[in-house]
């Protein structure tokens, strides 16, 4: 008989054929559950019962007894035996001992205390009979009606048996003990079908991972596998759960991670050539492990992948690197420049730093951002002077789908957007287009962006920092460089000596450059002798080039020494390297060489009057850029 209603749990009851009662329960539950009844017993039992479950006709099982036992020991789905409870066996007895004195107990399980307790209650004599399966109470039937025993108290199965041999029979499970076990059932259904839904939810998620994933219970056997990794393995993923993994993969098993509890990374190389990157991690509920978990991605697409990311990202562009602590050297000059800029760290006003080509201008922009408290945020450092008029809008503000032809679909975010909550850095800020520094004006002022093609504007919160090597304010009286624009930067400033003004920061420098260059080639051993003839002529050089021309000048020299055998270090190999800095010929300069030496101190005084502007430097000697150029030995 069955109660099938859409949507509910399906529970069998296996061998309750004697009970009279059974309708009415059925009746009862009929909007709780879809309640059949199975006859078979023991091994047959077995085997309809898993076609059920196959077959997805069955959520929760319920039997009794022997059968009970044997079914909770051979099949694999959920089961709940009929308890007997002191009330059933007095129940029982009691019916029983209207039909005789004399009365027959069968259990499969022990059940004297209850017994003991309820036999004081009625004047009758009772016998416990123990049973393993049916043929042994089959026997047991016969003796004890050889015996004269009459009336015989158990499950369906030996009142059948009591039956066929000519004895009355009482049922012994009651219909409460039967209905305690349909709840049990019923509560064992919803966490099965919870647990359901999250597997579910969680082999959906696993599908749509590219890697493959795999997950063991603490047995070593598959719980979830997505289909890379069944493709991996070579299986079916659904016929993999239940399945030893590593009896199917062996280079794949987790047994050592079941073991010890402790993650693993490996590289594994199965069949098929390719190299995959494991990682092993265990399941711990509490301090006990109670799984593993693999996940596995195929080396290539690593590379793949990290080859992308290099190519979308901005190599170093929004992270500032270098602190205040990184510029060297103990002159006046810089220690108070370096004591002003962690001064105006604390602040968050606009800093406009001068300084000619190479003296480290961006170094300290990063100094200060990282001593900041946007230190957190990203640092954007844009050359207005590298980039050309026609793509520099655009990738400063960003723009609008449409906005112009081959805009990318959706826009683009522009730089200074990038630096929301952080630093822009803008050097050469004395190189923007006219066009250019009215909008950029809007953004000190208002603090928003109007991207290329928008109407609304984007608010930004950033701190400005802008470097230039030229004279801001001549460019503002040449008309170059707005006025309003200037006054707006020109809050913080901070201006860098050039090398030629700390020249007792020479060494320390050198000693720097030399140690960090001879390192990354191989030969840090060899820095004291390269500083021993190198330093002489570094400290009597006028360094047009500042900081910047130093680091180059000796990165060159290490790497032609780092190639050199100890005993040919010597100025002579250093004047091939660096014929700037060694003067040739006799002891006595010529007249010749003085005047030039002359003229060259000339033209760097200028050159640093103008703050490093050529053009002006030209105009103020009565000579060319290219004169001037060339007379400084640049030609």
């Amino acid at each position: 008989m069955s109660y099938r209603t859409p949507h509910k749990p399906h529970i069998w009851l296996i061998g309750f054929g004697m009970a009279d009662f059974l309708p009415t329960i059925l009746n009862n539950y009929a909007d709780k559950a879809d309640i059949k009844t199975l006859s078979p017993l023991f091994e047959k039992a077995e085997a309809v019962a898993r076609g059920l479950v196959a077959a997805g006709e069955a959520d929760v099982f319920i039997a009794a007894g022997a059968n009970g036992a044997f079914l909770h020991e051979h099949l694999e789905a959920p089961l709940v035996q009929v308890r007997v409870s002191g009330f059933d066996i007095l129940h029982a007895l009691q019916k029983a001992r209207q039909a005789a004195d004399r009365v027959a107990v069968f259990s499969y399980g022990n059940i004297r205390q209850e017994l003991e307790e309820v036999k004081a209650l009625l004047n009758v004599t009772v016998e416990q009979v123990y049973y393993r399966d049916r043929e042994d109470a089959a026997i047991r039937i016969r003796d004890l009606a050889a015996n004269g025993i009459r009336v015989v108290v158990g499950s369906g199965m030996v009142c059948e048996l009591a039956r066929g041999a000519g004895m009355k029979s009482v049922y012994l499970y009651s219909e409460d003990a039967v209905s305690r076990a349909l709840e049990d059932a019923l509560d064992i259904a919803r966490l099965t079908k919870l647990e359901q839904a999250r597997q579910a939810w969680l082999d959906a998620s696993m599908r749509s991972l590219e890697e493959a994933v795999v997950a063991v219970d603490d047995g070593g056997r598959i719980r979830s596998i997505n289909p890379a990794c069944a493709r991996l393995i070579g299986i079916s993923a659904p016929w993999g759960v239940g399945q030893t993994l590593a009896e199917l993969a062996p280079a794949f098993s987790l047994d050592d991670v079941l073991r010890t509890a402790k993650p693993q990374t490996d590289i594994i190389l199965p069949h098929g050539g390719r190299l995959w990157l494991v990682n092993k991690n265990p399941i711990m509920e509490g301090e006990t492990c109670t799984g593993a978990v693999l996940t596995a991605r195929e080396a290539d697409a690593i590379q793949r992948a990290d080859r992308h990311l290099r190519a979308r990202s901005r190599t170093g562009q929004f992270t500032a690197r270098h602190s205040l602590d990184d510029i060297r050297g103990n002159s006046p000059h810089i220690r108070q420049m370096v004591t002003a800029a962690r001064h105006y760290a604390n602040v968050d006003a606009t800093v406009l730093i001068s300084g000619e080509t190479g003296t480290g201008k961006e170094l300290v922009a990063q100094g200060i951002h990282n001593a900041s408290g946007r230190r957190d945020g990203p640092f954007v450092a844009i050359n207005c002077a590298a980039m050309a008029e026609s793509l520099l809008e655009s990738e400063l503000y960003g723009y609008e789908e449409g906005a112009f032809t081959g805009a990318r679909k959706g826009g683009k975010s522009g730089l200074i957007e990038a630096a929301h909550t952080g630093t822009l850095f803008l050097d050469e800020i004395g190189d923007l287009p006219p066009t250019l520094q009215a909008k950029l004006l809007r953004v000190i002022q208002e603090r928003e962006v109007l991207r290329v093609g928008a109407t609304e504007p984007t608010p930004v919160d950033i701190r400005i920092v802008a470097a230039s090597h030229r004279d801001l304010r001549h460019e503002t009286d040449a008309g170059r460089f707005r006025l309003d624009l200037y006054y707006r930067l020109h809050i913080l400033t901070l201006r860098l000596p050039s090398l030629r003004e700390r020249q007792q920061d020479v060494p320390a420098l050198a000693e720097h450059f030399a140690a960090a260059a001879l390192h990354r080639l191989g030969a840090p051993g060899k820095a004291p002798l390269l500083l021993n003839q190198l330093l002489p002529a570094l400290t009597d050089y006028a360094w047009p080039g500042n900081v910047r021309e130093l680091e180059n000048l000796v990165e060159r020299a290490a790497v032609f020494i780092a190639a050199l055998p100890a005993k040919d270090l010597n100025q002579a190999a250093l004047a091939t390297i660096a014929p700037e800095l060694f003067e040739r010929g006799t002891a006595e300069p010529s007249l010749h060489d003085t005047g030039k030496r002359a003229e060259q101190k000339r033209l760097h005084a200028v050159l640093t009057e103008c703050g490093g502007d050529r053009r002006e430097a030209a105009r103020r000697l009565g000579i060319s850029r290219t004169t001037l150029w060339r007379r400084l030995g640049k030609g």
